[in-house]
């Protein structure tokens, strides 16, 4: 299992493996559905140096201060698929080199990060809970009056963070696109081994 250096450079992010699992270690800055939107629509966001810190968090943490400093209580990452209709502008906005979620992103994202050279990493199996120990410091929060706790924008420096999986490579690659086809294409081979006809039609449920 590799340990990947944030900022990420584009030569790593084009060399990792559909699948890979890696952890990683530096900056990242955490985001919600607030943040993509006041981006794209309002160009509103953290004044960060995004070259400098270019991994992107998809996250709601659990925060708690204490003695005047901030601590993170939980950090599950939420699925990334809801953010697909800005996710794509925001990887060409700010030039990401990685996004950190669960489940998978879209084609669009999936085709700006093969643009920029950038990387989708999934959670496995991980609570939030156990993340939160890879989190050695809160450097700092944006739009925290405004916004809220858990759709402000922190600044955490992690180390050995995940471990993840690559879901979408630098070549615009998904690993849940392929497995779905994957599955699809033995479909009937199972349904052979189980005895159900080829035009068995499964019931279909009503959902009004």
């Amino acid at each position: 299992m590799k340990n990947l250096r944030l900022p990420m450079s584009e030569s790593t992010a084009r060399s990792l493996k559909l699948g890979e699992i890696v952890t990683v270690s530096g900056l990242l800055f955490t985001g919600r559905s607030r943040l993509h939107i006041r981006a794209i629509e309002e160009n509103i966001f953290p004044p960060i140096d995004y070259e400098r810190i270019n991994c992107f968090f998809h996250v709601g943490p659990v925060m708690k201060k204490e003695d005047g400093i901030w601590r993170v209580v939980s950090c599950e990452p939420t699925s990334s698929i809801r953010f697909e209709r800005y996710g794509a502008n925001v990887v060409r906005k700010f030039r990401l080199r990685t996004l950190i979620g669960k489940t998978t992103m879209g084609a669009r994202t999936a085709a700006a990060l093969k643009e920029v050279g950038g990387v989708y990493l999934s959670k496995i199996g991980l609570s939030g809970n156990s993340l939160r120990k890879q989190i050695r410091k809160v450097h700092n929060v944006y739009f925290l009056d405004e916004l809220g706790k858990t759709e402000a924008t922190w600044i955490y420096e992690v180390e050995e963070f995940g471990p993840f999986f690559v879901a979408i490579d630098a070549e615009g690659n998904n690993y849940f696109e392929l497995l779905a086809s994957d599955v699809e294409k033995k479909i009937p081979e199972i349904e052979r081994e189980m005895g159900i006809a080829p035009d068995y039609a499964f019931t279909e449920v009503n959902a009004e």
